[in-house]
This record gives structure tokens, sequence and C-alpha cells, in this order.
């Protein structure tokens, strides 16, 4: 048997981490060979995490993918220390499921605009990783999903008609961030992600919103 969830959670924040939410996993959510529990994990924000990372050697070596390489880094060695495994949103197909998985475990919900939705971070949810863990660990109960009485101003934000409930035109997405006129979601992030209720009030550094967007770009 190993540590519960809140020295889990514990730990994940002296990693810059908070602990999200997690659930059992079935036969149909493709969760890896003897995995008793799921918990996934985004960036423990706003709790000093872009802080934390802008001072990483990933961030400062100028190789792609820094925050990635620091997920991959960080998670990977705690995984090791508690005989888990480490599963990450990226490096490749087949990728894992972690919107079904945040679904599942109510971490967060489908949005108006398709994107997922968290309680307290609205449209700025993001996962940095998930550990598979071989035992039964008790999990708080979720949140409830924040979308059911929202005036959905998602649906409607994107300067450009690029991201609404029809789907997501990512050339025309791009388009309008590479013009002057775009500046203003390219250095503050997404309109429709900053539109968002609970969004609104989570306290997303701007120059982080400015890292992904340049990313994506």
């Amino acid at each position: 048997m190993g540590p519960g969830w809140e020295a889990l959670a514990d730990a994940a924040r002296l990693r810059h981490l908070r602990l999200l939410g997690g659930f059992r996993p079935g036969p149909q959510d493709d969760a890896p060979e003897g995995c008793v529990t799921l918990l996934l994990l985004g960036p423990d924000e706003p709790g000093g995490f872009w802080a934390h990372f802008t001072e990483q050697p990933e961030y400062r070596d100028g190789h792609p993918d820094p925050m990635d390489r620091w997920s991959a880094r960080v998670i990977g060695a705690w995984a090791d220390d508690l005989g888990a495994r480490a599963l990450y949103p990226f490096g490749g197909a087949p990728y894992h499921p972690f919107y079904r998985w945040a679904v599942s475990a109510g971490v967060a919900a489908p949005s108006p605009v398709r994107l997922l939705c968290g309680p307290e971070s609205g449209l700025f949810v993001s996962f940095r990783g998930a550990l598979a863990l071989n035992w039964p660990v008790a999990l708080p109960e979720p949140a409830p999903a924040p979308c059911g009485a929202c005036a959905a101003p998602c649906a409607t934000a994107c300067p450009v008609g690029a991201l609404t409930p029809d789907g997501y035109d990512v050339p025309r997405c791009k388009a309008h961030l590479a013009r002057p006129e775009g500046a203003d979601c390219l250095h503050r992030g997404c309109a429709v992600r900053r539109s968002c209720p609970p969004g609104a009030g989570y306290g997303r550094v701007e120059a982080q919103s400015a890292f992904h967007m340049r990313h994506f770009l």
C-alpha cells in the first residue's frame, strides 16, 4: 500500500504541481495494466508554478518543448520514487486519452466550445501528466461541473470565430495570431479561455499564456 491522497497532494505541491483528481479505471479506460488508481496532475497555479518553471534548465536551454521536458523529468522521477508509472499528454501517438480521463475523474467537463472546463480553472485547466498507481487511493468528491448555469460567453468570444460550438478552425486561429490585430490573444492568452467566468478569476499569469500561445503559433 502506498501513500494516500493528502500525502500525494503535499508531494505534488513540493514539485510545483497540483493533484487535480483521480479515478479507478476500468477495462474501457485504456489505463496501463495493473493500474488501480489513476491521478491527474496539473501545474500548481497560481501558486508559483510559472516563477519556478522559468528558473529551470529546460526553460533556459533554448531547446524545443521546454515544459514537456520539465514535466517528464519531474513527474518521471516522482513516479520512479513511488513505484508508479508516469503518463503524459504529449510525446507522440498513440496519445493517452487525457480528455476522457479528466471527465471520468470529474476534474473537468466538456464546455460549449468542446474544450475542457475545470471548476476552479475554467478553460485554463491543463494537464502536465498522470500517475498510474497499483494501490487504491481514497479520492475526494469532485466539484460540480461549472458550465450548467453559465451564459456561455466562450461561445462567442473568439474575435475571428475560430473557436465555437461548431468546432475549432486552427488555420483561422493561427492566421489571426500572426496578424497585428491578434496581439491581444497572442500576448494575453486566448480570448475564449479568458472569457470563461471561473478562468477569469483563476490567476493564470499572462506571461505563461503568452508562452503557450507562442509555442502553438
